[in-house]
């Protein structure tokens, strides 16, 4: 699997506050998104080429202490395809999101839920077209 990033998502009480304290790092906030317009429920802070995502209350608490790593490759499809083969616990199959990635879930034996993504591209096969 060739990988191009790997973004740890960090589940936090408060973006707001969390924002403020990785300002003070030297990490400022890079992007945020809230679900009901109301205060931010995701985001990032980040530097260089760098970011580490921020989830407000855990989203569903993926994974047993809230870990959920974000994994961007070329082919979410072949990776899918890869997990089947290997008998590993797909917890979410491919598929394309509004926010414009393809992605999946597989999950660690110990609960760790790992978000594999690429970008949307305008044509694709779907996994249930193999």
């Amino acid at each position: 699997m060739h990988v191009d990033a790997l973004v740890p998502i960090l589940n936090v009480s408060s973006l707001p506050a969390s924002f403020v304290w990785f300002e003070k790092l030297g990490w400022p906030r890079k992007w945020d998104w809230s679900s009901d317009g109301g205060e931010p429920s995701f985001g990032a802070v980040g530097t260089g080429g760098v970011e580490i995502w921020l989830c407000r209350d855990g989203q569903g608490g993926h994974g047993p202490n809230g870990t959920w790593l974000a994994i961007w490759t070329d082919d979410v499809d072949a990776v899918y395809a890869r997990c089947l083969r290997e008998d590993l616990e797909v917890v979410r199959p491919p598929l394309d999101e509004s926010w414009g990635v393809r992605e999946m879930h597989v999950k660690h034996p110990d609960g760790h839920v790992f978000r594999i993504s690429q970008p949307v591209q305008h044509h694709h096969h779907d996994s249930q077209d193999h």
